[in-house]
């Protein structure tokens, strides 16, 4: 059983217990003993209906997935499942009780026993023994609950050999519109103190063969996108790039595939192969984290970002991937001042999405183990998240919260590219402008509140008159394209005033559009001058004495935004403005 984030994630854990379960039954000649069933649902779903659905599905034996995400959700279904289902085994698994197994045991009476580790071939032998009678003691990998109430632990399970895990996504059609994740490889190579790959250091792969097979029919799916959940792709050099050069060379012009890699370790031929890539094949997220090196050092993730920046920088030269930096605050050392120093030296890279995230201080981590020294405070509950710490204050954490908030809305959408832009140029630093923009919205009361994309424009509008951007114009000639950029409104926003192109040009330059197929030309062969007009926007542009065209049939696949073309026009005797040639 897996709770997630939203509908659209799914949950590969389950689905990989599920299927090496299913194996590894027919193997013992088990099978039709019994029936391996995955429910899957979110945290945004009431009680009463994962309860109830549950209680249809009547399991002699459970399994739960925990994470950080869902833990609160687990333990609340928890507290009434037994009410309902008393007869019915549960198991837990997953990195939320890897390392607090006693005590949710000692909470949950009615909880059998923990998984820890790897789950695969554990929770296929925990099936084996409920159905053979067997005793679970004798299964390594488990914390279990004995009829003295005394908890045993089991000891460590051996690492699952990768290729020996069924691929579980055979049958697309229970994973359309969800988001597919993808395992190459278990482990880190790495020792961040943050984080829980941490604590598991030994590097496992998937077969190239399986691998390249798998990833094919992907491809031969066109499934929309692919997330890899490899914690550094790129960690053997070789392998990531002969996967690389396989999507290279396979590319489907459809599917776009997701890695979290160290851009540290790329080089020239690594470059190379991104430089031929079709925009929108691969989307690349780089863990930034910091750019203070008594930080970086701190908590063992230091790499140059002079190397990380120039990287970055080539790629992004390229105009063919989404690049996908990350920040996180709260880390050691890292003071409101330096993390200002981070984020503005990070968001000059021009990534397409710059993440601020927030320490969590997970369980069994070298983070937690030094909370005391850090004066690491952080939230009682999951996700754990940090309050404060010696270098930075709540107030100061507060105040990051709804800058991030401001970054996601303003920056991360690519939505508001050009006013952004502009706006920014009367603040020395950028993260000055997020700053500012943050404040305006506390003192205007916006936040916490559900605002419509309109809104979002005039409130920019409205910061901008604020903070003394001399014309009003220029501000809202940036929002109107940035609004154009996006979606072929016929509902005028209000900030972009009346029309300022007649009918009868609007009429005039599509008819000659017609005929001449001066911007219009692939996708819209068949379509007559009333048809180019319903599907495109054409706006005039006072400052610049121009028009914009803006095509919706070719959009940029990083960004989304519409293709724009910007047309000459002068103004005739009769009063029609008209297209020079």
């Amino acid at each position: 059983m897996a709770v997630n984030a939203k509908y659209i994630h799914s949950n590969l854990a389950v689905y990989d217990i599920g299927a090496y379960t299913g194996q590894y039954l027919r193997k013992k000649g088990l099978e039709e003993e019994a029936s391996i069933e995955i429910a899957e649902y979110t945290i945004n779903q009431k009680n009463e209906e994962i309860l109830a659905d549950l209680y249809e599905r009547k399991p002699e034996l459970l399994g739960i997935s925990c994470y950080i995400w869902n833990i609160a959700t687990v333990r609340s279904i928890l507290a009434d499942l037994w009410k309902i289902l008393p007869k019915t085994k549960v198991w837990l698994g997953g990195p939320e009780v890897g390392f607090s197994g006693e005590i949710l045991l000692h909470q949950y009476p009615q909880v059998s026993g923990v998984i820890r580790g790897e789950g695969e071939h554990t929770f296929a032998r925990l099936v084996e023994a409920h159905l053979s009678r067997k005793e679970e003691g004798e299964i390594p990998g488990l914390l279990l609950r004995r009829e003295t109430k005394e908890i045993l632990s089991t000891g460590e399970a051996a690492f699952m050999d990768l290729d020996a895990i069924p691929f579980v996504y055979e049958n697309m059609e229970q994973f359309l519109h969800r988001i597919i994740y993808y395992e190459s490889s278990r482990g880190c190579p790495f020792s961040c103190s943050y984080c829980m790959s941490s604590i598991d250091r030994r590097l496992r792969f998937r077969s190239m063969e399986k691998v390249l097979g798998e990833l094919q029919f992907f491809l031969d799916q066109k499934v929309p996108q692919v997330k890899f959940v490899d914690r550094t792709f790129n960690c053997q050099k070789e392998r990531s790039r002969r996967i690389w050069q396989f999507l290279l060379e396979q590319d489907n012009q459809v599917t776009n595939f997701h890695f979290e890699i160290g851009a540290d370790l790329l080089e020239e031929e690594d470059l190379e192969l991104i430089r031929q890539m079709r925009p929108g094949l691969i989307q690349l997220e780089i863990g930034v984290q910091s750019t203070h090196e008594k930080t970086l050092q701190e908590i063992n993730r230091y790499a140059p970002f002079s190397q990380i920046a120039s990287t970055v920088t080539t790629i992004r030269s390229y105009g063919n991937t989404h690049l996908h930096l990350d920040l996180i605050a709260g880390l050691p050392y890292e003071d409101y001042q330096t993390f200002q120093r981070s984020f503005d030296q990070v968001y000059r890279l021009k990534p397409t999405a710059l993440q601020l995230g927030f320490l969590k201080v997970l369980k069994g981590t070298p983070m937690e183990a030094k909370r005391e020294a850090y004066g690491l405070v952080h939230g009682a509950d999951a996700p754990y998240e940090v309050i404060s710490t010696k270098w930075i204050s709540y107030e100061e954490i507060r105040k990051l919260k709804e800058i991030e908030e401001m970054v996601e809305i303003f920056f991360n959408s690519c939505q508001f590219f050009h006013t952004i832009s502009l706006l920014e140029r009367q603040f020395q630093r950028p993260f000055s402008f997020y700053e500012a923009l943050a404040g305006f919205y506390r003192r205007r009361g916006y936040v916490g509140r559900s605002h419509s994309r309109e809104e979002r424009y005039r409130h920019l509008l409205e910061f901008g008159l604020e903070k003394g951007e001399n014309s009003s114009e220029r501000i809202r000639e940036c929002l109107t394209l940035d609004y154009y950029l996006r979606e072929n409104s016929k509902k005028r926003p209000e900030f972009a005033g009346k029309q300022k192109i007649s009918g009868k040009s609007l009429t005039e330059f599509y008819r000659r559009e017609e005929k001449r197929r001066d911007y219009l030309k692939q996708g819209y062969e068949q379509w007559d001058s009333k048809q180019l007009e319903r599907r495109t926007h054409l706006e005039w542009v006072s400052s610049r004495q121009k028009a914009w065209l803006f095509d919706y049939l070719h959009r940029d696949p990083l960004t989304g935004n519409a293709t724009v073309f910007e047309i000459a026009w002068e103004q005739a005797e009769d009063g029609w403005e008209r297209q020079r040639s």
